[in-house]
């Protein structure tokens, strides 16, 4: 009997899943998971790809295994994010300091860390970076303590919420912080309406049905915003400029390449001093994260 091996050949050469993975070792892991597991018409062992419990389940265990993250709970209506496409972000971003000798003791802002923490508790298991995650879900940031309370990460991981949904960094950053980087996954889509047509349109390539309670996963917060992925990160943007001595590099995640022309016009004339797009591939999906910083290269090499 084979095992599902996913290929992510693509993924960064650090991450550990670049070779795909493979499910008996994490169903030996997880009882759970091993529930979900069936043998398809090809004799490969496999999960539902569109069943929210399998997929939560799958990521569970490859947090259990390979990051020593023992507990990782969070409602059923927010995203699961899959495992090997964030911790991709965090390798790239760990290229970032690293090229800026900066990557000792570092801490790390992560905008709209949600119920489910996942990239505090990815950068601390493989880097040690300390992380600040904020929220504008108070009851978000409840539960990603609890998880950060269970597997004993409270020194580590602090939180802090966001009172005002209109800003980003207002209200967070002070003229006494100091951050190595910022790490944000933005809202895509401007509408519910418009992310429950692109979740169907994703069920229909998978051969399934669209079922907004067993499907459908994901809060407002996590998937639209006003204006959607464009209106935010020019937001983001846009406040990133008014705490240029904060924070060493900004970055986020930027899904529609056509954003990106916009962005750098507007980086520029907010005072930039570097900018740099880093493309990340898992399977057939392309994104990237867009980086920048306001420092001079005075300021660079006196950060430490």
């Amino acid at each position: 009997m084979g095992t599902k091996k996913k290929s992510m050949s693509k993924l960064h050469i650090n991450n550990l899943h670049k070779n795909g993975y493979d499910l008996k070792e994490l169903y030996e892991v997880s009882s759970e998971l091993k529930e979900f597991v069936f043998t398809n018409k090809y004799g490969t062992e496999t999960i539902d790809f569109s069943n929210s419990k399998a997929v939560k389940y799958l990521n569970t265990a490859l947090l259990q295994k390979h990051y020593g993250i023992n507990f990782w709970d969070f409602p059923d209506e927010n995203l699961c994010p899959p495992i090997p496409g964030r911790v991709d972000y965090i390798h790239h971003l760990a290229d970032l300091l690293n090229n800026s000798d900066i990557s000792e003791n570092s801490d790390i802002l992560d905008i709209g860390t949600g119920a489910t923490c996942i990239y505090p508790l990815l950068g601390n298991s493989v880097y040690s970076w300390n992380f600040l995650g904020t929220d504008i879900d108070n009851e978000s940031l409840l539960i990603a303590k609890n998880s950060i309370e269970r597997n004993e990460l409270s020194d580590a991981i602090k939180f802090k919420f966001q009172p005002d949904s209109t800003q980003i960094f207002k209200g967070i950053l002070t003229e006494d912080s100091k951050f190595s980087a910022t790490i944000c996954n933005p809202p895509f889509f401007k509408s519910k309406d418009e992310a429950m047509g692109a979740n169907a349109r994703k069920l229909r390539g998978l051969g399934k049905q669209s079922s907004e309670g067993r499907n459908f996963s994901g809060n407002a917060n996590e998937l639209w915003y006003k204006g959607g992925e464009k209106a935010f990160v020019h937001t983001y943007l846009y406040e990133s400029s008014l705490f240029k001595k904060q924070c060493f590099w900004y970055t986020t995640l930027v899904s529609n390449k056509d954003n990106l022309g916009s962005m750098y016009t507007s980086l520029k004339k907010l005072g930039a001093t570097e900018i740099k797009t880093i493309p990340m591939h898992q399977g057939n999906k392309v994104t990237r994260v867009v980086a920048w910083t306001f420092l001079t290269e005075k300021e660079q090499k006196d950060w430490q």
